[in-house]
């Protein structure tokens, strides 16, 4: 009697186990990033079945096989089928579905304590039957990737006025100009008065004004972009500021506001779509923040009051020392004088013009904001730790990824939340 031969071979060319009929066949694994296990995952297993081994689970796909005694057996009791005369051999299970994914989803809050309000909206504004273009979305999500960095803008009503029932105050608008190397990328945010009812309005007004004015000048704003010329694009950009609030403060005047009400901040982001070009140009007028993230560190780089210099323009600045024959003129005792009866009083300051020209690096991540956004990241370590973590990758969140993280909410801010960033390649 003969000795009984080998076991037969699996099928050539399958790639697949021979499973033997007494095993049922294991489902396909799911992605460790859809179930991550859970720690008392194994205690339960245990209670279910006692007589369970206490030896370690097989390693998961895309993850290195354990070490030791189980390194043989990491993925069950198979091997792969050999491969057939001239056929490249299959690659590992562990080769086949590549890295893992990055990180841990955006969290809910930070801080000690959850906020007060829901997360998510509660009521919706009152609506005008004969003024729906006055309604405004909860929020306003865009992005882009021109040159060499990629664009992410949210604009997200606060939790307060999703409680009460109140538009969002914030605008937001991003516009492209021409194309190519010499397109340039406007994005604009506004901030409208706390108090008065047509603060969306303002803010939007403001937006599409300076986005209008800096259309037709976008030829010669790239231009001095890619030529680096600072106190050019200051200049130009001053007068635009200034133009666009005034007319917000003559719409005011148009429909019987007070101006104080009808009126709002601004601050405005222009890009270059060269990819030669790394200078990103800030300007704006009132408070808010401009930040950079670089190697993982947090810089707060919003000019200072202080640091605003260059020739006055009407409305903004002080009053020259001089005159331009180079008389000097006399100092100010702060004496209030009667305003002439042929000239209206002077109204109250404006807020002074700000103006930033930033040179990128790879890898940076510019981020200007909104005080809804930028008083939570300076007043909480634990957003800016968080945001840090999520945005120091190698590459920019998408769209629906960024919403989640400039949505992480901190007990006691419920303001807008507008928030513009942009990656370096």
């Amino acid at each position: 009697m003969s000795a009984p031969g080998p076991a037969p071979a699996p099928p050539q060319g399958t790639g697949r186990p021979v499973v033997p009929p007494s095993v049922p066949e294991a489902s396909p694994a799911r992605h460790p990033a859809t179930e991550p296990s859970r720690p008392d995952d194994r205690a339960d297993a245990s209670e279910a079945n006692p007589s369970a081994s206490d030896a370690p689970a097989p390693a998961l796909p895309g993850r290195p096989a354990p070490s030791g005694p189980t390194a043989d057996t990491a993925y069950g009791d198979w091997t792969p089928a050999a491969p057939s005369d001239g056929e490249p051999a299959d690659e590992s299970p562990a080769s086949r579905l590549g890295p893992l994914p990055p990180p841990l989803p955006s969290r809910v809050h930070v801080g000690t304590r959850p906020p007060t309000y829901d997360a998510e909206p509660t009521a919706l504004p009152a609506a005008d039957p004969d003024d729906l273009d006055a309604l405004v979305p909860d929020t306003v999500l865009d992005g882009a990737r021109y040159g060499a960095c990629t664009l992410r803008a949210v604009s997200v009503r606060g939790d307060s006025a999703r409680y009460r029932g109140e538009p969002r105050r914030d605008a937001l608008l991003t516009a492209r100009f021409g194309s190519g190397e010499r397109a340039l990328v406007l994005v604009a945010l506004a901030t409208g008065t706390r108090t008065a009812p047509g603060a969306h309005l303002a803010a939007a007004e403001v937006c599409r004004w300076i986005a209008a004015a800096v259309g037709r000048s976008h030829e010669r704003l790239a231009a001095d972009i890619r030529a680096a010329r600072r106190t050019d694009l200051k200049a130009g950009l001053h007068r635009l500021t200034d133009r666009g609030l005034g007319k917000l403060c003559a719409a005011a005047t148009e429909q019987g506001l007070d101006p104080d009400d009808y009126a709002a901040s601004m601050r405005c982001l222009l890009l270059s779509g060269d990819p030669e070009c790394r200078t990103r140009v800030f300007f704006g007028v009132g408070p808010g923040g401009l930040f950079r993230l670089r190697e993982r560190e947090w810089q707060d780089i919003e000019p200072e009051v202080a640091e605003v210099k260059g020739e006055p323009v009407l409305g903004f600045g002080s009053a020259p020392h001089e005159t331009p024959d180079g008389d000097r003129l006399t100092m100010d005792l702060g004496i209030p004088t009667p305003p002439s009866s042929y000239e209206p009083a002077p109204g109250p300051p404006r807020e002074p013009f700000r103006f930033r020209t930033s040179v990128a690096r790879p890898g940076d991540v510019l981020l200007m904001c909104g005080t809804g956004f930028a008083e939570p990241l300076r007043g909480e370590p634990g957003l800016r730790a968080h945001l840090a973590d999520r945005w120091s990758g190698p590459e920019p969140p998408g769209l629906t990824a960024y919403l989640a993280d400039t949505q992480v909410r901190v007990k006691g801010y419920a303001d807008d939340r507008t928030a513009v960033a942009v990656w370096e390649a």
